[in-house]
């Protein structure tokens, strides 16, 4: 599940500071907020006491999140309508849907909204994959028929597209309709079963993609996304994403 913790934050502080003023009849005008990393740029006077206590807990860390995974061409961010980190971790799902032997995924789907950080250019580390896929979401493949997967096409364009596989192409406006949808280059068919690898998140109808819903038989592989995205750059050892035109607004 996934909240959004700066407007969260944002509530519950208006509803301390209201209360505390409003005996002393005062009213908030306004409220600001700011994320701020908490990095080692913030350590420049350590304290010695607390480096102590966190020493040994900082060596196991490291141990897991250090490690070279592989390289990565390029540096990755997630956005709409399509961006250069959904296209790789929507890929990285069809590629994981036949880990258990079974039938290659027609289509893959990612919330730009799971994909929480950005991939580096340059070595990728496995930290690196655990702040980009940090939630224990698992991979799950759902077959629908192309009539219910249409409509999961109209549910991308509404929130402006998502991170979507090489095999979609879509064309969208602006104020979020659905113009046109092809899976691999093809119409889709109204009564054809297609296979879409996802996450079990979006696989409940969760971030507007209410048409998942409607699969008629899923298959949960049990496979945590972050881990399918470390043994891909694993097994590819360099990794590269391209803006293909997957999903592309429309132009009058």
């Amino acid at each position: 599940m996934m909240t959004n913790f700066p407007k969260a934050a944002a509530l519950l502080a208006l509803a301390l500071v209201s209360g505390s003023l409003a005996a002393q009849n005062y009213k908030v005008r306004s409220i600001a907020w700011e994320r701020l990393e908490v990095t080692s740029a913030l350590d420049t006077c350590p304290d010695r006491e607390a480096m102590d206590i966190v020493r040994p807990y900082k060596a196991g860390v490291d141990s897991v999140m250090r490690p070279a995974l592989g390289l990565s061409r390029v540096a990755m961010a997630a956005g709409r309508p399509e961006s250069l980190l959904g296209n790789w971790a929507a890929d990285v799902l069809v590629e994981g849907s036949t880990a258990t032997g079974m039938e290659r995924a027609d289509m893959g789907l990612i919330n730009v909204g799971g994909l929480r950080s950005n991939m580096p250019e340059g070595i990728v580390r496995r930290g690196d994959v655990m702040l980009i896929a940090p939630f224990e979401n698992h991979l799950v493949v759902l077959e629908m028929k192309g009539k219910a997967l249409r409509e999961l096409m109209e549910n991308i364009a509404s929130v402006g597209g998502e991170g979507v596989s090489g095999s979609v192409r879509m064309v969208i406006t602006p104020d979020g309709k659905l113009v046109s949808a092809t899976i691999a280059g093809k119409e889709i068919e109204d009564t054809r079963t297609y296979r879409i690898a996802t996450l079990d998140y979006l696989a409940e109808g969760n971030d507007h993609m209410t048409a998942l819903k409607k699969a008629a038989k899923r298959h949960d592989l049990g496979i945590l996304v972050r881990d399918l995205m470390a043994e891909s750059i694993i097994k590819n050892r360099v990794i590269d994403s391209k803006i293909e035109g997957r999903i592309v607004l429309h132009k009058p």
